[in-house]
């Protein structure tokens, strides 16, 4: 009787959420509301605007300077203008350090979005498991009830003691006990689910539709994003270092211009001049140690870059591998379990067999199926991993 209003208790905290109006989802939908609302991406948007911004300055022009002024002596009035000069090749390299920028910071929006979709994902794949824990959970408690009652009935039939009796009887309640922990557990990915889609509510919102099977094949992956962004940087670095190098002289201006009111010259006097600024106080030291700094830096998370992801896809692909394999023998172990189980109930119900060997045999069909399922989401996680080092950095992802 306890076991039964157990269950109907568990049932209807699992059933809660479907009558509080909860929201079936998808993976994919899952993937998509996060990706729409992860803060992480909108950091990565202002990057990119930021690097934006970046490129419009360095391809902007300098502007012309207006000058007019009056003197005492003749001739009175003075008018100039003063015209920048942007060498071009200062100009070009100017605009390619940035453009690199811009790649770079686009790549890693690129990145952010695939992190939140993994994280999503991933969170996915742990709530869905969750969901299959406490389905088996359920089972094997229900099988232990079962159990219970037929122990019982051999006890008032004198084939069995009192002593199966209570074993059977605590087999029953650490069953319980397992069912009520799984339900907590599966509460928990749901909410954490719900915490990565951007969701501040504190109760359950969602349900997770998708069934844990076979995960799909997963690509190769070569050079990832992190990699190609760490690369870009340290190309916009290096340039922009090599400009600085370059501007030890700052830019010339050419003036022209032209006076008026000397009684002696009627009319408009043209003035001309060229200026240049001389380097003798300042030869851009500070510009040239900052550039060489950030490109030194650049250098060093290109190879962080590159260490990083070697190690992350060797670990994703052995742990895809590892997986795979177990889940193959797993299949042919829950098989041979429930065919173990079901002969020992048989043979118990024939008195060929004792109460312990029927609660080892459902214990070890139940510590299978337990890890069936933790080998298909670790199959899936790591899928998912790869999928994202495998992502081919766009031409011109837009944020």
């Amino acid at each position: 009787m306890h076991v039964r209003i157990f269950l109907l208790a568990v049932c209807a905290l699992s059933t809660a959420p479907a009558a509080a109006q909860t929201t079936r989802l998808s993976r994919s939908d899952a993937i998509q509301a996060a990706i729409e609302r992860g803060a992480r991406i909108g950091v990565a948007r202002a990057d990119t605007a930021v690097a934006n911004a970046g490129l419009i300055t360095a391809r902007a022009r300098p502007n012309p300077g207006l000058s007019a002024s009056y003197s005492k002596s003749v001739p009175n009035y003075h008018v100039g203008a003063d015209i920048p000069i942007d060498f071009p090749w200062l100009r070009q390299m100017r605009v390619r350090a940035a453009e690199f920028g811009l790649q770079a910071a686009q790549l890693r929006y690129q990145l952010a979005r695939a992190t939140v979709a993994l994280d999503a994902d991933t969170t996915y794949t742990r709530a869905i498991a969750a969901r299959e824990r406490l389905a088996l959970s359920h089972r094997n408690a229900l099988d232990a009830d079962s159990l219970l009652r037929m122990v019982i009935r051999r006890r008032d039939a004198g084939d069995a003691s009192d002593m199966d009796v209570e074993l059977a009887r605590v087999n029953a309640g650490r069953e319980e006990n397992t069912a009520a922990g799984d339900s907590l557990t599966l509460i928990s990915a749901l909410l954490d689910l719900q915490a990565t889609l951007g969701m501040t509510g504190e109760r359950l919102e969602i349900q997770a539709t998708d069934s844990l099977v076979a995960p799909p094949d997963a690509p190769a992956p070569g050079r990832t994003l992190g990699e190609a962004a760490a690369g870009l940087s340290l190309e916009s670095a290096t340039i922009n270092a090599r400009l600085q190098h370059r501007s030890i002289w700052s830019a010339p201006s050419i003036s022209f211009g032209f006076e008026f009111k000397d009684p002696d010259q009627p009319g408009l006097l043209p003035t001309f001049g060229v200026g240049i600024g001389l380097p003798l106080f300042d030869r851009n030291r500070g510009q040239i140690a900052q550039a060489e700094a950030e490109r030194a830096r650049a250098n060093a998370e290109l190879t962080l870059a590159q260490v990083e992801a070697r190690n992350q896809i060797a670990h994703a692909m052995r742990q895809r591998e590892n997986a795979l394999a177990r889940v193959a023998r797993d299949r042919l172990l829950v098989t041979s379990a429930a065919r173990v189980v079901s002969m020992s109930l048989t043979a118990y119900r024939e008195g060929a067999s004792s109460l312990p060997n029927v609660l080892e045999a459902q214990r070890t069909a139940r510590d299978v199926l337990a890890q069936y399922i933790d080998d298909l989401a670790n199959a899936w996680i790591a899928t998912a991993e790869l999928r994202v080092l495998a992502i081919v950095p766009s031409s011109n992802p837009q944020p």
